[in-house]
């Protein structure tokens, strides 16, 4: 392999490598390393490009001389590799590099690979998070349950009325747990699905009047009125049913809960959707509640993000039915875009492509002012 294969093959490298020179300066840097800073740092001095104590007494380490046959030798100059936080960009950046010793021009130089490890340090925090958020949740009706226990072994063991009301309180409790426990295990499912499109056909309309069938007792129960758009007939689509039902479960549950005395659901196609790529149908679950402010909208679909953590909690809200929606939009190839304004209502909007070889769908299947179903 001749010098400029050599040169190709450094560049084509996708880790940040530089060579560094006897003198202490950069003698080559490659696009990764380029990408990394914003600028290639070719000829400036190392100590200019990391900043870092460790991973400078390294080098130093490395290209220490020599010393002559017999005479004690210095450190260990082998290959070091250490974790270390380092600025790129004005931004601190956690990375793993590795200094090896190298030849040079004839001269001690060094090799060092900068590994960007912020990804592995930011789903190793999301993971610290997710358990401290599981932990708090189901600590709270775990410590109610205990508490409760040695009451109803005490003071209330001759009390009907107390255990009556007592009773109650352990059921609620523990059926939030339940809810809970189950939307981890959902969580869990979909996420272990999500990089593989689903293969069988769906009929969204049908989905959606199913659900909102499902949900009507919960409906009137808490005096709400759910109106359909455009479900009349057939939409078919790539998608799985049970996923799919979940996510109108979810939403339509959210809308009974926290929105006003109406839900309305539309459904309509999309000719293009840009971000699909192609044709899509839309289906909009609208409420007329108070609305959620702006700040609060970018991270509704985080796990365990309540607007109101009292009122979720008060109503048996786990905080993980929207996360759930948005992982089974995105295993579906989908959008999930939410519209909302204090005091004005909220819109969940989910998009789903359409399949390319599918027949254009009927007319009828668009919202029109004649196809409103009550329910």
């Amino acid at each position: 392999m001749d010098s400029r294969e050599l040169r190709d093959l450094f560049e084509v490298v996708p880790v940040a490598t530089i060579v560094v020179g006897p003198d202490g300066r950069v003698v080559a840097a490659n696009a990764a390393t380029a990408a990394m800073f914003g600028h290639d740092p070719t000829g400036r001095p190392f100590v200019t490009v990391v900043r870092h104590p460790a991973v400078n007494r390294a080098l130093d380490r490395v290209q220490q001389p020599v010393p002559p046959s017999g005479a004690n030798p210095p450190a260990s100059r082998g290959t070091a590799r250490l974790p270390a936080t380092i600025s790129a960009q004005g931004r601190d950046l956690s990375a793993v590099i590795t200094v090896s010793p190298l030849v040079v021009k004839g001269g001690r130089g060094a090799a060092v690979v900068i590994e960007d490890s912020s990804g592995v340090e930011q789903a190793e925090q999301m993971r610290r998070d997710f358990v401290a958020n599981v932990s708090h949740e189901l600590r709270t009706p775990l410590t109610a349950l205990m508490g409760f226990i040695d009451t109803l072994r005490g003071p209330a063991r001759n009390d009907p009325a107390a255990q009556q009301r007592f009773l109650d309180i352990m059921a609620r409790e523990a059926g939030r747990m339940n809810r809970l426990i189950a939307d981890l295990l959902s969580l869990s499912r979909v996420e272990s699905d999500e990089r593989r499109r689903p293969a069988e056909t769906v009929d969204l309309a049908g989905l959606i009047r199913s659900v909102a069938a499902t949900m009507g007792p919960a409906a009137r129960e808490s005096g709400v009125t759910v109106t359909l758009h455009g479900t009349q007939d057939a939409v078919r689509l790539p998608g799985d049913h049970d996923q799919i039902v979940q996510v109108f479960h979810n939403l339509f549950e959210n809308a009974i809960k926290y929105g006003g005395g109406q839900l309305t659901v539309t459904l309509r196609r999309i000719p293009h959707e840009p971000l699909l790529r192609g044709p899509g149908w839309a289906a909009e679950v609208a409420d007329n509640g108070d609305g959620i402010e702006a700040l609060h909208l970018p991270r509704l679909t985080e796990r365990f993000y309540r607007v109101d953590t009292h009122r979720s909690r008060e109503k048996g809200g786990t905080g993980l039915g929207l996360a759930i929606v948005k992982h089974i939009v995105a295993r579906h190839r989908g959008r999930l875009k939410i519209d909302s304004e204090k005091g004005r209502g909220s819109r969940f909007t989910v998009i789903l492509p359409e399949t390319a070889a599918s027949p254009a769908p009927p007319l009828s299947a668009t919202a029109r002012p004649d196809g409103n179903r009550p329910v």
